[in-house]
């Protein structure tokens, strides 16, 4: 691969996930404090991301890999949510805002795997070059982070009060129209499929896979990753809101403390994975879970403001040890035949159907905790997500048998 192809999939990496991480992380802090949503909107608001990765397979199954380039599609997806996510920034109360956020997850998920096959076709070695490429995602996603914390200063206490935060969707407005642009510019990658060969809904779902779920081992597997994604989702939409209430100074930056773990950790889980295999390493992740919550139900933002500090780092063994080695356990299970018709099973059902679920229960539970206006029992809130994770690790520890799973490090 060209250095210079390397520059460009580096900068499209990087601002994809600048984009994401630019707006989805802080919306926790502005829907209930800019536009008065409770909970349960708050929930509504973050559910359009299960929406989109449900949606997403169609977009990429019936037009991409049909009829027009991956880098075209995505330059026209990152155009039509540049104008939405402007829409976003002046809406003026949730009822307005709530149809722009859906159609603007439905145009971004399916970008998330336009990206990848970019990547992919320029490669002649994915699996020692994606990951030199990618990582340039997770550094767009700090960046943003810190952007907004410690450049702009948009979630500090007077910034959140007087609705800074609207500008973290105008800045994502303006990189998701330099990413549409860019997008152009990007190394032709064609249709993988022709416009004459039948697809059916079987094949864009993956549930050629669903026969796998008769392997007893797979199918608890499964059933564990939709229900961790409960938890998941309590994290997602309001870790940024919590520490925003109970005033952690720039809670955004700390917030990329999480991306930094998932790199570091990221490094660790081969040498992890061969050393303790599939089953421990992912009952580490799902462990680091509930002590995550628990350090957020009893720290506060005095003397015990590093439990939550803490509770941030952990997201790396959280994220890295659960998915990242279901992914391994699931590429392993399905064989070649069906490889990506597992993989896409499994989104589905986490980014699809558990984090759907995750984040309905993740508002009513909050909005059961309200004290007053503005003022939640926070640590109510935490405990559920905390006892939940752990219930799921213990059922995940009884009826799982152990088997080994080769990593492929390559």
């Amino acid at each position: 691969m060209k250095k210079f192809i390397q520059f460009q999939l580096s900068l499209m990496m990087f601002l994809e996930f600048f984009i994401w991480g630019g707006w989805f992380v802080t919306m926790g802090s502005y829907l209930p404090n800019t536009l008065n949503t409770t909970g349960a909107e708050s929930g509504m608001a973050y559910s359009t991301q299960s929406w989109g990765a449900i949606i997403a397979p169609f977009i990429i199954g019936l037009i991409a890999d049909r009829f027009f380039n991956a880098e075209r599609i995505l330059g026209v997806l990152h155009l039509i949510g540049a104008l939405l996510m402007y829409q976003m920034a002046n809406a003026t109360d949730f009822s307005a805002f709530y149809p722009y956020v859906l159609g603007y997850m439905i145009a971004y998920m399916p970008t998330l795997a336009l990206v990848n096959s970019v990547s992919f076709n320029q490669m002649n070695d994915p699996a020692k070059q994606f990951s030199f490429v990618r990582v340039f995602g997770t550094i767009g996603w700090i960046v943003a982070g810190l952007l907004i914390s410690y450049a702009f200063h948009w979630d500090s206490e007077e910034g959140v009060a007087s609705g800074m935060l609207k500008n973290t969707f105008l800045m994502t407005a303006i990189a998701s129209a330099v990413l549409g642009i860019f997008s152009f510019t990007l190394p032709k990658t064609p249709p993988k499929v022709s416009k004459e060969q039948k697809i059916t809904i079987s094949d864009i779902l993956g549930l050629d896979a669903i026969k796998l779920l008769k392997d007893r081992n797979f199918l608890i597997f499964f059933i564990s990753s939709i229900l961790i994604c409960i938890p998941l989702a309590f994290y997602y939409q309001q870790a940024n809101n919590f520490l925003t209430e109970i005033k952690i100074s720039e809670p955004t930056g700390k917030m990329t403390i999480g991306q930094i773990s998932e790199v570091l950790f990221m490094l660790l889980l081969p040498f992890f994975f061969k050393k303790f295999g599939f089953k421990k390493t992912i009952l580490v992740g799902m462990l680091a879970w509930g002590i995550r919550y628990l350090l957020f139900a009893y720290g506060d933002s005095g003397e015990l403001a590093f439990m939550l500090i803490v509770g941030i780092a952990l997201h790396g063994i959280c994220y890295d040890f659960f998915f990242v080695s279901g992914q391994i356990y699931t590429d392993s299970k399905a064989g070649e035949k069906f490889k990506s018709a597992a993989q896409g099973l499994i989104t589905l059902a986490t980014y699809g159907l558990g984090m759907l679920v995750g984040f309905y229960v993740a508002g009513k539970i909050t909005d059961a905790n309200l004290i007053s206006e503005g003022q939640h029992n926070w640590n109510s809130i935490w405990i559920f997500p905390a006892v939940f994770a752990a219930a799921v690790m213990i059922l995940f520890a009884i009826f799982f048998k152990n088997e080994k799973i080769e990593y492929k490090d390559s």
